[in-house]
């Protein structure tokens, strides 16, 4: 009983963050607010149901998450680099992307870094990967995860952004099973973020 009842949580939880996506994405004006909230419901279904590992001292999440996701932003701007090679449409819908949903003030950064990043690795890697885990071997189910989470993208329409996030949410996924540490996942999505909007932008 118990187990059916996880599988509908896990199952209802899925289909309220893409249906509340699907909403999101055209509320621009308000893009921003109702993301947080969607995350922020996220992390409490992430907190009530799931469980997480933190196997790593201070020092060592805040080194390693540094450098891994030093290696997510030179992989994205690889990708950034690459991509027109392929598809000339890249670098403008890149920037149409950005110009709609991009952060632009301090809150929009405020709402990335203490609400987004930790509601995306709470909820995708915390929660759903290791409720998958049930079902299948650690290597679906970081996968798997990946690419719910780059459909979360998908679903605006932003193509080379759902590209992104399969590979990083493979990162960060083996990364969080190698590890077992949920700190290490976070900084390492944080300093991807920063560098990717703040330090380093590539557009």
């Amino acid at each position: 009983m118990m187990k059916h009842k996880e599988t509908i949580v896990l199952l209802l939880s899925l289909v309220f963050i893409y249906a509340m996506l699907l909403y999101t994405f055209e509320e621009k004006v308000i893009f921003w607010y109702l993301y947080s909230f969607t995350l922020l419901v996220g992390i409490a279904v992430a907190l009530i149901f799931g469980k997480f590992e933190d196997r790593l001292p201070t020092w060592q999440y805040l080194l390693y998450g540094t450098g891994y996701g030093t290696i997510a932003y030179g992989l994205v701007k690889l990708g950034h680099i690459l991509l027109p090679y392929i598809d000339s449409s890249t670098t403008k819908d890149i920037s149409k992307f950005l110009e709609l949903y991009g952060p632009t003030n301090i809150w929009h950064y405020l709402m990335l870094i203490f609400i987004v990043v930790i509601g995306e690795e709470m909820f995708w890697r915390g929660y759903i990967q290791q409720q998958l885990k049930r079902f299948t071997s650690p290597f679906y189910a970081v996968l798997i995860t990946a690419l719910l989470f780059s459909l979360a993208l998908a679903i605006s329409g932003f193509m080379p952004g759902a590209l992104a996030a399969i590979v990083t949410g493979l990162l960060w996924g083996t990364l969080y099973e190698w590890k077992k540490s949920l700190p290490l996942v976070i900084v390492s999505h944080l300093v991807f973020v920063l560098l990717l909007f703040l330090i380093l932008p590539i557009i």
